[in-house]
Formats: structure tokens, sequence, C-alpha cells
């Protein structure tokens, strides 16, 4: 009997480990998209124009070798089309922001691997979360090579990294950080929740949704869009611009890639759309379900989504600074944070409610 239940408490430990082990991956997530996002800002992503993932850990520390990084730099097209003639100190700035982005990239590998290889040695990590963390470092080794695939496109005939790279490259980070704080969400094993099934659908329809406007804002990034159409609520003079406008790529697909103005107007639209979702959720969810964890998320879903609208307005007519970009960055990293959690309180403790099923 006790030594079952000195079994159960080590169990339970480990678990406990194991979920403060995760989320302090996940925090080193955000500080490398946030990172990213500045390095995105401030130009600073093709100064560094080797992948070098083991000796690039260590920056230049002599004059020669700072001398050396930035004759490499000279040689891009980003160099001499914009910063030709830029000193070797404004080079040390860029390249810092690049170099501290990778290195938080690196560091990540080494925090999750090295704690998870110990977790599986305790036997910390039983079998049903084996395979989802083996595929999160998976993610993560993937996420690494798509970053040079990203930087190598503005090597050669570009001023700026492919906005297609980019955005996939942002993305894949937020479906990491996503994927981790979901395990984390379900090892906790709440008390079911009884709600009907329209809402446990959209609440999981809600974590695409985001996932998806944060790879439209990423196209909008890559594309300066929100520099060109800094106007609200009107775009290009209208509410909607004509098609003529919109749809003139050929072919028609490119329009939703490289135009501009229909990519920031996607934006714009999947926004509206998400709020207007969310507040009907919001209602439904107070009206229909008890749980007052799932009515939380919701009401808090709703209040963040408001405020990321106003954030991202303010950062168009301000000509996109890099202090609100950045704020509007990280309340879209906190808005998936919210709708993975709220999605989790449903579909991992959602229970059949035949009261429900009428409602």
């Amino acid at each position: 009997m006790a030594a079952g239940l000195e079994i159960e408490i080590n169990q339970e430990k480990g678990r406990r480990a194991v979920r403060a082990w995760l989320l302090i991956v996940a925090a080193f997530v955000v500080a490398t998209l946030v990172v990213g996002g500045a390095t995105r800002l401030t130009e600073s992503g093709l100064s560094i124009v080797e992948w070098k993932p083991v000796t690039g850990l260590v920056p230049p520390t002599t004059e020669a070798q700072w001398t050396a990084e930035f004759e490499k730099y000279k040689q891009i097209p980003q160099y001499r089309e914009v910063n030709r003639g830029m000193s070797l100190s404004d080079f040390k700035t860029i390249f810092w922001w690049e170099w501290g982005h990778r290195v938080l990239g690196r560091t990540i590998g080494a925090v999750f691997l090295i704690p998870f290889l110990f977790f599986l040695w305790r036997g910390y990590i039983g079998r049903d979360l084996r395979a989802p963390l083996f595929g999160l470092f998976a993610l993560g080794a993937i996420q690494g090579a798509v970053g040079w695939w990203m930087v190598s496109s503005g090597l050669t005939e570009r001023v700026s990294v492919s906005q297609y790279r980019l955005a996939f490259h942002m993305t894949l980070a937020c479906v990491i950080y996503a994927a981790i704080i979901w395990i984390v969400a379900r090892m906790k094993a709440p008390a079911p929740v009884a709600a009907p099934v329209r809402l446990r659908v959209i609440a999981g329809l809600f974590v695409a949704l985001v996932l998806l406007q944060i790879y439209l804002g990423a196209l909008v990034a890559g594309l300066d869009a929100g520099l060109v159409y800094n106007t609200w609520p009107h775009i290009d003079g209208a509410l909607v611009p004509s098609a003529d406008r919109l749809l003139f790529e050929t072919p028609l697909w490119r329009n939703f890639f490289e135009n501009a103005l229909t990519v920031q107007f996607n934006h714009r639209v999947l926004a509206y759309l998400i709020l207007l979702l969310a507040l009907w959720y919001c209602f439904d969810v107070n009206r229909t379900v008890k749980d007052r964890t799932t009515r939380a998320y919701a009401t808090l879903f709703v209040l963040l989504i408001g405020i990321q609208a106003m954030i991202g307005i303010a950062t168009l007519l301000y000509a996109v600074p890099i202090s609100l970009a950045l704020l509007h960055q990280a309340m879209a990293i906190l808005l998936l944070t919210v709708a993975v959690l709220q999605a989790a309180t449903l579909i991992a403790r959602h229970v059949r409610s035949p009261a429900l099923a009428q409602v």
C-alpha cells in the first residue's frame, strides 16, 4: 500500500516537472518569436549570410573578424541596393539582432532535448506523451532548416526574404508553440465540461483561424503592406477596393500572396470575421455552459481580439513603428494561447450531455 502510494507521488512529481519544463520551452519560443519580429522590423535578417549551426554560436570578437563579416554582407543585394555606405557600427547593430535570434533558436533545441532525454531516463514521460514530444523535437529541427531556407531567399536576387518563406517560418513557430500549450493543458486532466458540440467545433476552429491570421500578418510584414496602405477603415481609398486592384495579378492565386493590397485586405477581413464569430461564441457559451473556466476563456478571447484590433489599427495609422508592431505580434501570441486553452477546455474535457444536445 505504502509502496503504491509512493509510486503515485513520484509520478505526480514527474508530471509536474515535465509540465514546468514544457512551459519553459514555450517561453523560449515566445522570446524567439519576439526577437524574430524585431529582426524583421529592423531589416537585420540578412546580416549573417552563412549558416553555421555550431561555429555560428560564436560571434566576431576582433575588428578583423567584424570586418570580414561586413565584407560578406556587402556582397548581397540588400547592402548594394538598400544599405550601401552603412558604417561598421550600423552593421554590428543588425548583426546582433540576427545573431540573437539564431542563438535563441538553437538554445531552444538544447532546452528541449537535454531535459527530454533525462525525463525519458527517469520514466517521467509516459507512452501517451512520447510520440507528441518526439514530434515536437522533429518540428523544431525542421524549423531550424526552414529559417535558413528563408534567409537564403534574400541573398542573391532580392533585398529581403521571400514573404512565402517568412510566413511559413513564423507560422510553423506558432504551431510548435500551440502544440506545447495544448500538451501542457492536456496533462492537467481537469473535470469534464458539458457543452454543445458546436461550441467544441468552434473552439477548435478558432485555433486554426488565429494561426491563419498570423500567417496573413506575416505576409503583410513580408510585403511591407502596412507601409503602403496605412489608413483605416478605408484601404486604397475605399472600404472594399475595386476588383481590378485586388485581382490584377495572373495567375489569380498570386494576388493572395504577392499583391500587397489583397494581402492586407484579407488580413483585415479575417480580423472582422474572427471578432464577429468570437462575439457570437461568447454569447452562446455564457448562455449554454455552466463551467466558469470555459466562460472566462470565451470572454477573455473577445476582449483580447478587441484590444488586438485597436493595436493593429494604431500600427497602421502610425506607419508601423517597431514598438506597436512588436506589441501587435506579442498580442497575436497571447490570443493564440487563449484560443488553445479554450479549445483544450472544451475538446480535451468535453463530455456528452443529453440536455445540451437539444440546445
